[in-house]
C-alpha cells in the first residue's frame, strides 16, 4: 500500500532488512565468542573441561587470560566436580608422606593461587575475596577450627602459600581488605579477645589455632621482610599494646614439646634456651627493622616491657637471653629506659645476665661492655656513673655468693661461669668512668 503526499511509504522489504540487520548482530557475536575461542571453538564445552584436566595449573592461568570467554570456561572447570577433585587435593594429615611429595602439594597451591589471581583478574577485590572463599570454604582444614588435629596438619601452610601467591603485587590498602576479610569469615578478633579477656593458658585449644593460623596462613610464607611487617602489623595494630605483647607470645612463643600447647611458666620458673626464644626475638625486629618505619621507638620499650611480664615477671637470665637476640639497639633502649626511670638495681642484675648469658652461650663478652658504655653516656655525672658500676659489681658479688650456697649440688661449671664474667667485664670498667676510680 502506498500513501501520497509527505507521507510514508510502506515498503514490504522492510521487514527483510530489519530481520537481516538482527542476523547480522547475532552472527557477529557468535564470530566473535567463536574466535576468541581459537582452535578450542570446535570442542563441546564437556570435551574442553576434560583437556583442562591434562594442562598443568599454570598453563591454565595463562590461558585465562587469553579471552574473557575462556576465561569464563576455566572458572566453569574451577567450579565443576572433576575440576574440584583435580585442583584441591587435601591430604594434609598423611604422616608418610615424603618431604617431596609435601612440598609438591604446597607447590600446587602456590600455583592455584596465581590461577585465581587471574581469572578474577576483572573483578573488584571484594568480588574476588567472596568467590575464592566461597570456593575454598570447602576445604575443612582451611577453615579456622576445620581440622581436627592441627598440630598435624599442613592445610594452613597450604592456604597461606595460596594467599601469597594472590595477593603478591598487590598494594597495601587491597592486602588490608584481604585481612579485614578473613577476620569477617573467621571471627578472629572475637576470638583473640576471648584469650585477652582470660588467663593465660585458660583456653589452651583456642590459643593453638589462633597460633597456627596467624602463622600457616598469615606470616611464614612471606619472602620479603617487609611484607611480613605489613601482615605482622595487620594482627597487631587494632589492640592496645597490652594485647599486642600477648598475641605476639601466643604466636611466636615457646610451646610444649608434648602437645604444642603455648608454654607460659616457661620464662618464669626455668632458664629458656635460645631456640625458645629466637622466633619472639626476631618478631620484635620486624616490627622494627622494616622499611616502613612505622615503628616509634618508644613502643619497642613498652612492648618489651608488657611482654616481659606475661603471665608475670620473667627469670632475669631470660629477659637478657631475649634482649640479647633482638639486637644492640632493642637492648640498649630497653635498658636507658631503666637508667633514666631510676631503676638501678634492677639494670645492674641485667647488665650482671647479660655477661652471664654472653658466657654460657659463648656470645662477645666485648659485646656487654659495649652496652655499659653507652649506657654510661646516658648518665649525666662521674658520680652517677659510679654508683651505676657499684651497683653491678654489687650484683655480682652477690648472685657469686648465692650460687655458692649450691655448688656442692650443681658442681663447679656454675662457679665458672659466674666468675669468669665479672673478670672479663672488670677489664674494661675503667674506661667507662674517664679513669675515675669506683667510688666505695
Amino acid at each position: 500500500m502506498f500513501l501520497s503526499g509527505n507521507s510514508l511509504t510502506l515498503d514490504p522489504t522492510d521487514k527483510r532488512q530489519c530481520t537481516s540487520h538482527q542476523s547480522n548482530n547475532t552472527m557477529q557475536t557468535e564470530i566473535s565468542c567463536i574466535s576468541t575461542l581459537g582452535d578450542f571453538k570446535v570442542i563441546p564445552l564437556e570435551i574442553f573441561e576434560i583437556i583442562l584436566g591434562f594442562v598443568s595449573v599454570k598453563d591454565i592461568s595463562m590461558m585465562s587470560m587469553v579471552s574473557k570467554t575462556i576465561n569464563n570456561r576455566v572458572i566453569n572447570y574451577i567450579s565443576a566436580p572433576p575440576g574440584k577433585k583435580r585442583l584441591f587435593p587435601q591430604d594434609f594429615h598423611n604422616h608418610e608422606q615424603s618431604d617431596y611429595t609435601r612440598s609438591s602439594i604446597m607447590e600446587h597451591y602456590g600455583s592455584l593461587g596465581l590461577l585465581f589471581k587471574r581469572c578474577t583478574l576483572l573483578s573488584p577485590t571484594k568480588e574476588r575475596l567472596k568467590y575464592i572463599h566461597k570456593i575454598l570454604s570447602e576445604i575443612s582444614c582451611f577453615k579456622f577450627n576445620g581440622c581436627s588435629d592441627p598440630l598435624h596438619c599442613f592445610g594452613l601452610q597450604c592456604y597461606g602459600v595460596f594467599l601469597q601467591a594472590l595477593t603478591a603485587g598487590w598494594d597495601e590498602c587491597e592486602c588490608c581488605q584481604v585481612y579485614s576479610f578473613l577476620c569477617e569469615v573467621t571471627n578472629l578478633p572475637q576470638k583473640m579477645e576471648k584469650v585477652f579477656n582470660s588467663k593465660p593458658g585458660r583456653f589452651r585449644k583456642l590459643e593453638l589455632r589462633i597460633r597456627t593460623f596467624c602463622r600457616g596462613v598469615l606470616l611464614n610464607h612471606r619472602i620479603n621482610r617487609n611484607d611480613s611487617a605489613f601482615w605482622l602489623r595487620c594482627i597487631l595494630n587494632q589492640w592496645p599494646m597490652i594485647n599486642q605483647a600477648r598475641l605476639l607470645y601466643v604466636i611466636f612463643g615457646p610451646t610444649s614439646i608434648l602437645h604444642g600447647h603455648i608454654a607460659w611458666v616457661n620464662m618464669i620458673r626455668h632458664e629458656a634456651d635460645e631456640n625458645s626464644l629466637k622466633e619472639l626475638a626476631e618478631a620484635v625486629k620486624l616490627l622494627r627493622d622494616t622499611d616502613a618505619n612505622e615503628w616509634p621507638e618508644n613502643d619497642d620499650v613498652i612492648l618489651l616491657e608488657q611482654l616481659t611480664v606475661i603471665p608475670e615477671k620473667w627469670h632475669l637470665e631470660n629477659i637478657a637471653r631475649f634482649l640479647i637476640l633482638c639486637g644492640s639497639n632493642i637492648c640498649f633502649s630497653f635498658m636507658a629506659n631503666k637508667a633514666v626511670t631510676g631503676q638501678d638495681m634492677e639494670l645492674a642484675r641485667l647488665v650482671v645476665f647479660l655477661a652471664l648469658v654472653c658466657e654460657k652461650d659463648i656470645y662477645c663478652m666485648g659485646w656487654t661492655v659495649q652496652i655499659m658504655q653507652k649506657i654510661c653516656n646516658i648518665i649525666n655525672t662521674t658520680y652517677e656513673k659510679n654508683v651505676f658500676l657499684q651497683n653491678i659489681e654489687n650484683a655480682f658479688a652477690q648472685i657469686i655468693m648465692d650460687a655458692l650456697q649450691f655448688v656442692m649440688s650443681v658442681g663447679r661449671d656454675l662457679v665458672g661461669h659466674l666468675v669468669q664474667p665479672p673478670a672479663q667485664a672488670g677489664d674494661s670498667t675503667p674506661f667507662l668512668t674517664d679513669g675515675s676510680p669506683i667510688s666505695s
